[in-house]
């Protein structure tokens, strides 16, 4: 008998938004720097907003950018744009202008709503930038598929709309609702290509994982559960405002992640749950201020070490604090231990799959199942596998197989009991406090210095982000350049994320990562930077 998620849950947004206003009106949706809304109050944001879309000419399946930090006008968004089976395109806010126009232009997004800014970050000069025609009159020839954008702010170019005229415009509910298989959101993911993919994801990939994720972490109507993951990544829409509205619980959450701030929020909100990576968790668990303070936790999930998960467990009293393992085009998680496990398996990195997936570890070579206990690359098939990359038909069946297993590209074996650990990474991605970032991106943008030949960049360990990116790097003839004019030259080219901590001008690769067929392997590379940054903290 086969599984379906339908039988544990509802699959689109509409009828979970429902659901949560019948059962639990008066509970806070959702606590963010804008504002505090009811479930009740969420509702009938929703329904004015989802009217205003219609009589824009938002209608199932348009493309639906959105560039504003965490807050009621995100998720307000998001949601209007679901129960019309619209898409949204989540903006990394984080990203430059060529990054993000290559997002807009990529997923063909008809319109976009922006804030005017966000702390240090200037949208509407960013996009004067890359389409001069906000000026002026839309579609700029830079992305002719945006037809309108509309500001959130005071700086409204001539060519935009402000959110109160896009508002004032609403007409009579539309009526069509969004069907369980519709595209809810499209996720930008880098991967190890210079390219970052649109992950397509359904409302019943996303609102089930939302359900399940939150049953594992314990959430319970009522339960406040602090959350500054980005809204812009999965970890924000499925495992924050999805598991918080499939589980009646509510929504804490702050424009960007600062420890101090972060724990007056878990006091003063009383927090329940406490959502984090491994480098959000240690600066909560090393601020001078966390000591002292009366915390409401029970548990929470944490994507990151064991040691770790066992001092939020103890430290924070987060007793029933759980790991997750996934990634984007899982939607995302594939496996988590449980709020009512045993801590020893809970915080020791033993994941039970979600309920209907099924989840092998297999030879990268072969294909073939890899014993228990042997390590292998994780594949995952069920409900919660992405519909594919848009409009990137060979990289989807690069990583899709016919009959439906997803190829994760990483590392990580099963024990006798079932529950899946997660080991490594098999492609070459470097995770910097919670971003994943694609070397050959950042490679590729580097090499758009006139001064470089050639570029290749690893990863190292960071005692703050966990890992960031080293650059070795090859100058062409009469050139010279020093590691502190190429930072100043990314930092204005790319995500402050990506930009190389560790930079070092080599003359060849021949003796540090070099194969006999003259292709430089990464992990030689990356293990030499690791000794060279050895040999400077000695120094």
């Amino acid at each position: 008998m086969s599984f379906s998620i339908d039988s544990l849950c509802l699959v689109t947004v509409q009828e979970a938004l429902a659901r949560a206003c019948a059962l639990a009106p008066d509970v806070e949706a959702l606590v963010a720097p804008d504002g505090r809304v009811t479930f009740a109050e969420l509702a009938d944001q929703v329904a004015r907003v989802r009217a205003a879309l219609a009589a824009s000419g938002v209608g199932k399946g348009d493309h639906v950018g959105l560039c504003l930090g965490n807050g009621i006008a995100f998720e307000t968004l998001f949601l209007a744009l679901g129960t019309l089976g619209a898409v949204s395109v989540p903006v990394n806010t984080r990203l430059k202008g060529d990054e993000i126009a290559y997002a807009l232009r990529q997923a063909r997004v008809t319109r976009l709503f922006t804030s005017d800014k966000l702390l240090s970050a200037d949208f509407i000069g960013t996009l004067r930038e890359i389409a001069p025609g906000i000026d002026t009159a839309l579609p700029d020839p830079a992305l002719p598929d945006l037809n309108e954008i509309v500001v959130l702010g005071a700086n409204i170019p001539a060519a935009c709309r402000g959110w109160a005229d896009f508002m004032a415009a609403a007409k009579a509910d539309p009526g069509p609702q969004a069907a369980p298989d519709d595209t809810l959101l499209i996720q930008y993911t880098s991967g190890t290509t210079a390219y970052p993919k649109g992950v397509m994801l359904s409302h019943r990939n996303m609102l089930g994982n939302g359900y399940v994720s939150g049953q594992r972490i314990g959430l319970r109507t009522g339960d406040r559960f602090h959350s500054s993951r980005p809204f812009f990544h999965v970890a924000g829409t499925t495992l924050s405002i999805l598991a918080c509205l499939q589980n009646l619980a509510t929504l804490v959450t702050m424009t960007r992640f600062e420890p101090e701030e972060a724990l007056r929020m878990l006091e003063e909100e009383r927090c329940t749950h406490f959502s984090g990576n491994d480098t959000m968790a240690l600066m909560l668990l090393n601020h001078s201020s966390r000591v002292g303070r009366t915390l409401s936790l029970r548990g929470g999930w944490i994507a990151g070490s064991q040691a770790v998960l066992r001092r939020v467990a103890s430290e924070m009293g987060a007793r029933e604090v759980v790991s997750g393992y996934g990634l984007s085009e899982a939607s995302p998680n594939i496996a988590q231990s449980c709020w009512w496990e045993p801590e020893a398996v809970r915080t020791g990195g033993l994941m039970r799959p979600q309920p209907g997936l099924e989840v092998q570890v297999v030879n990268p070579a072969t294909g073939a199942a890899c014993p228990t206990g042997e390590t292998g690359e994780i594949r995952v098939r069920g409900w919660s596998v992405m519909k594919g990359y848009y409009d990137m038909p060979e990289k989807t069946a690069n990583t899709l197989s016919p009959d439906g297993w997803l190829s994760t590209g990483d590392l990580g074996r099963m024990d006798a009991n079932g529950r899946l650990e997660f080991v490594g990474r098999l492609k070459n991605i470097v995770r910097v406090g919670g971003e994943n970032v694609s070397p050959e991106e950042v490679e590729d943008r580097l090499h758009q210095h006139p001064a470089i030949k050639q570029a290749q960049v690893v990863g190292v360990p960071d005692d703050r982000l966990v890992e960031v990116c080293a650059a070795f790097l090859i100058l062409n003839q009469g050139y010279t350049l020093s590691p502190e004019e190429l930072s100043d030259w990314a930092k204005d080219r790319m995500a402050g994320f990506k930009v190389p901590r560790h930079i070092w001008i080599v003359d060849g690769f021949e003796d540090i990562g070099m194969t006999a067929s003259s292709k430089i392997q990464k992990t030689k590379l990356a293990a030499h930077a690791r000794n060279l940054l050895q040999q400077e903290a000695v120094a």
